[in-house]
């Protein structure tokens, strides 16, 4: 077969009917452990003004834009993140809202840089933030929520990790060895590259500062360089029962520029220590973005569907919640209207009307079709029961796919019979 003249981009990505059920199936599970920690939803445009995210972003991240000017003469982008979406938000909102402000976001967002396994020019994030509340209450909060997002997709203790830091920590290291304010941007973004980069290309760049790795690794690997803030962190953890998850690792700094104070990355710890998400503290941005007019201290953090999806369909157990879901999820129809008599198709059609208006899925054939193509339709269509319409009506036969196993219904209420019947466990479509 010849190749297809036209496909996706580059690092773009369609989404045929069983990939937006994967997709599904991530949302459904972000946003209940968000509204379960009472958080609200919002949105913002995935269009901005390109100077927004070059205010504060920082890093890589100015060279990774999809950046163009647009019919009005305006320089623009798709965004490549929310955080200074969010604070573009809430600076001119926030007097609407009573504070601290718990706000998640589920939403697309767009980077040019080189597509791998576990990253593409498009993704789908999680964005979860709290604006207003200066304390590590908030902080822990926060990576209890994505502790518990975590175990939703059914990780377990010893699955992964969460690796916390705080930058504060390296701002003060930076001024006690008198690296000018200039250079720590790029001495942060050296401390962040440590695990990818090679150990030479490491040392060069901190000879240039007129550092060496040792110093760098004895800070990391000295506990007594955690803030006060980690120590309040851990504490509210584990008054959760939830301190076994978290670890001090000061080798983590995040490499956005907005970044104030605690940070943090949840790892899979199996594997190959991926990244699954990550956040911090970024006390800074709403005063910035709003050019002085709002002071909003704030945290949060983003988890991408890329490596999470990936992750979850390399795992034997949380598997298992997928496929499941996969197969209510992906279906076309509960329930499949099969013409044994085609001659009775408007009493069909009046069955399928009255079916649907009880809101149960289903559907029929559009012309004639020998019985047996039809039952073929009905499980490629993922459904749990055949309802059979032949010319013993008012009378029908329903028949589990699943089991093969049939039982007599009627039509007067049938709806209600089909209702309580798809409640009950019969075939692979159990919720």
């Amino acid at each position: 077969m010849a190749a297809l003249r036209f496909q996706a981009l580059p690092g773009f990505r369609d989404f045929t009917p069983r990939d937006c059920a994967v997709r599904n199936y991530l949302f459904e599970t972000w946003r209940k452990v968000a509204r379960t920690y009472g958080f609200v939803e919002y949105d913002t445009p995935i269009l901005e003004d390109t100077a927004l995210y070059l205010k504060k972003s920082g890093g890589e991240l100015s060279s990774q834009l999809f950046r163009f000017e647009d019919q009005g003469g305006r320089d623009v982008c798709l965004r490549p993140e929310v955080t200074a979406s969010l604070a573009r938000l809430a600076a001119q909102h926030q007097r609407d809202f009573p504070k601290p402000l718990k706000w998640f976001e589920i939403g697309q967002c767009f980077r040019y840089e080189k597509p791998q396994k576990g990253r593409g020019r498009e993704f789908y994030q999680f964005n979860v933030d709290i604006l207003g509340e200066p304390g590590p209450t908030a902080d822990a909060e926060l990576i209890a929520l994505a502790i518990d997002t975590m175990r939703a997709f059914g990780f377990a203790a010893g699955d992964f990790i969460v690796r916390v830091s705080d930058r504060q920590a390296w701002l003060d290291f930076a001024a006690a060895r008198g690296i000018a304010d200039d250079h720590i941007p790029g001495f942060l973004q050296i401390i962040d590259k440590l695990e990818r980069e090679k150990p030479e290309v490491t040392a060069a760049k901190l000879a240039d500062l007129g550092l060496n790795t040792e110093d760098v690794t004895g800070f990391i690997d000295d506990p007594a360089n955690a803030s006060t803030a980690f120590s309040a962190i851990r504490a509210d953890l584990a008054a959760r029962g939830l301190d076994d998850f978290v670890e001090l690792d000061l080798s983590i700094v995040r490499g956005l520029a907005y970044y104030t104070g605690v940070v943090f990355e949840v790892f899979d710890s199996r594997k190959s220590m991926r990244a699954v998400a990550g956040g911090g503290r970024y006390d800074t941005l709403v005063h910035t973005i709003s050019d002085g007019g709002v002071d909003l201290p704030a945290t949060g953090f983003a988890m991408g569907d890329y490596v999470i999806r990936n992750l979850i369909e390399e795992t034997t157990d949380p598997r298992m919640k997928l496929e499941t879901w996969l197969l209510r999820e992906s279906a076309a129809c509960e329930v499949y209207l099969v013409l044994a008599d085609d001659s009775k198709r408007p009493e069909a059609l009046s069955i399928l009307s009255d079916l649907r208006a009880a809101g149960i899925s289903c559907d029929l054939p559009f012309g004639s079709v020998k019985i047996g193509k039809q039952f073929q339709n009905a499980e490629k269509a993922g459904a749990r029961f055949a309802l059979v319409i032949g010319s013993e009506l008012p009378e029908l036969t329903l028949k589990a796919l699943s089991s093969r196993s049939e039982e007599k219904c009627h039509v007067l209420g049938l709806a209600d019979f089909l209702t309580t019947r798809l409640q009950q466990p019969d075939g692979p479509l159990i919720a």
